[in-house]
């Protein structure tokens, strides 16, 4: 199997769950995801996002904000709504995974403004069927900025999914932040029972917050949790899920050479740039520091068409 970095668009198409779990691993901690959301208006207007973060050099698409039931990726061609996720790869030959939430029922629907709940963004099992239906790669099960999204439900939702779903496509699991629940702040966000739990579960990947990025959250620990992770046979994801995808350059280089240092697979930079995307300038010094110019570039100049 193909390291990702070596890989085309051709070859992201023809990729099983299985495939892509084996090209990610095989690259050695040189991966970038870039997460996105469809529904803001895009940072270059007429160019969705997803397309944007693709050309600074992303290898992985994740979708934030995104209804199954109602997909919304402002200036995306038209086609039918099932068809969204098909048409992102089409224009941009990367693998697209979705973020959904796996919240509590009672505290449903209290949130308000751009991180309201909507019925297509709900951890259900229809909802997961229906993103595998439309050709979704992965499936992130985490929590937005106080959505109340608790580990105990993630480890719920994981059993159900592969349960149900099989490896039809790939299970990601974890929070960036406390998602509103104090309880699990600082270095309670994610644990070594935690891990265990996701990974007996059915989680194929387990995120992380990125060093730095979190109080508390030092690259020591987690690296011992990637560590961990690692033995169970599970992949990691780094994730810069507070805003500082908008940082400075240089603070982006310190938290990208900290992820290296831990040993994890997947570099993931949010979506709160200016909003929709993170700087189009740090995807790609973050790029840079982990994999360098050679391997960023290629990515970059890699045609669809290949």
């Amino acid at each position: 199997m193909k390291r990702i970095l070596d890989c085309h668009a051709s070859d992201f198409a023809n990729m099983s769950a299985k495939d892509l779990l084996a090209s990610i691993a095989g690259s050695e901690g040189r991966v970038i995801a870039c997460e996105t959301i469809g529904s803001f208006m895009p940072m270059l207007g007429d160019i969705t996002n997803a397309e944007f973060v693709s050309a600074m050099g992303a290898d992985i698409l994740l979708l934030n904000l995104f209804d199954v039931q109602k997909p919304v990726i402002n200036a995306l061609p038209g086609c039918a709504p099932e068809d969204t996720i098909r048409k992102i790869k089409e224009l941009t030959g990367r693998p697209v995974g979705i973020n959904l939430e796996p919240i509590e029922e009672e505290i449903a629907g209290q949130y308000e403004g751009m991180w309201a709940m909507t019925g297509g963004r709900k951890a259900t099992l229809e909802n997961a069927k229906r993103a595998a239906d439309m050709g979704v790669n992965m499936i992130l099960l985490t929590g937005n900025p106080g959505m109340g999204v608790k580990n105990t439900a993630i480890v719920r939702t994981l059993r159900l999914y592969k349960q149900e779903l099989g490896d039809r496509l790939i299970l990601a699991a974890g929070k960036m932040h406390a998602a509103g629940v104090l309880t699990e702040g600082a270095e309670n966000i994610i644990t070594k029972e935690d891990v265990k739990s996701f990974v007996d579960a059915g989680a194929d990947i387990i995120l992380l917050p990125a060093p730095g990025t979190v109080p508390g959250i030092t690259m020591e620990y987690v690296r011992s949790l990637v560590t961990y992770a690692h033995s169970l046979g599970a992949l990691t994801i780094t994730a810069i899920g507070t805003s500082q995808e908008g940082a400075d350059t240089d603070t982006i280089r310190q938290i990208a050479l900290m992820c290296k240092m831990t040993g994890t697979d997947i570099h993931h930079l949010g979506d709160a740039g200016y909003g929709g995307m993170a700087l189009p300038e740090n995807i790609m010094a973050y790029s840079i520091a982990v994999r360098g110019i050679r391997h960023t570039y290629h990515r970059m100049a890699d045609s669809i068409n290949r």
